[in-house]
């Protein structure tokens, strides 16, 4: 479960959709996104608008399950206007998880969750989207320590679920022999991984591994995301790629 509180991750999720729209803002809308190729930069804003807005009416569906929207039928309106669709998407989500009813339940593809699950999916989603748009259009980057690390533990959490290997079946290679995998990010308690017969585990440790991902903790993140490369590897950098191939979600 997430390690912020929902006001927490409420206001990370409106920092993070506000730099969004600083970034994208004075665009090209038809900019191919380089970390996302086959997506324009209106797409991207398109999505990013979308997913929290789709997210808001999972949580009031109180369990059932609604059709994944197609990025491309997003409908985010002219340039001028992204700032506020990105704005209003995350304001729907975070009003829909705060009226909810305490003991709510509603749909995930790993199976029932709170609705604070889809707050905290959003904003890590909309944290590393965020750094897609900056990448296109070189605006700066900058996201809290606190959110970067609790989008690194969001995603050891979504990776190692028991039902993720059924929702995504390549996850099944991530299962070892014992291999050990670390992310250290600079001034605070790092991430250890260790490649099990019944799929990976993880914990929050510094214990010795036979690979090493250190540096600031928004760069950990975004190599983890598979935005940036790594930049301080030690040991087997082979365990490292094998992990990246095997983690997109």
């Amino acid at each position: 479960m997430t390690t912020l509180d929902q006001d927490r991750l409420a206001e990370g999720l409106r920092e993070q959709g506000a730099a969004f729209g600083l970034a994208v803002a004075g665009g090209d809308p038809e900019a191919k996104v380089p970390t996302c190729p086959e997506w324009r930069l209106r797409v991207l804003t398109g999505h990013a608008g979308q997913a929290t807005r789709w997210a808001a009416g999972l949580v009031r569906a109180a369990g059932t399950p609604l059709p994944v929207p197609d990025p491309l039928d997003a409908l985010p309106g002219a340039p001028d206007a992204w700032a506020s669709w990105l704005r209003d998407g995350a304001e729907d989500l975070i009003t829909a998880v705060r009226t909810a009813a305490p003991s709510a339940s509603v749909w995930s593809f790993n199976g029932p969750v709170p609705p604070v699950f889809w707050l905290r999916r959003m904003l890590c989603d909309t944290a590393v989207h965020h750094y897609d748009a900056a990448a296109t259009t070189g605006a700066p980057y900058t996201i809290a320590d606190d959110l970067a690390a609790d989008v690194i533990t969001e995603a050891m959490e979504l990776i190692t679920a028991p039902a993720s290997q059924a929702f995504k079946p390549e996850l099944t290679a991530l299962r070892g022999r014992g291999e050990r995998l670390a992310v250290r990010p600079d001034g605070m308690t790092g991430w250890l991984i260790t490649r099990t017969p019944d799929g990976p585990r993880w914990e929050r440790s510094d214990a010795d591994a036979d690979m090493v991902l250190s540096g600031p903790v928004a760069e950990c993140m975004l190599v983890l995301a598979r935005r940036v490369p790594p930049a301080r590897v030690h040991g087997d950098r082979a365990l490292l790629r094998h992990w990246l191939d095997h983690t997109v979600f």
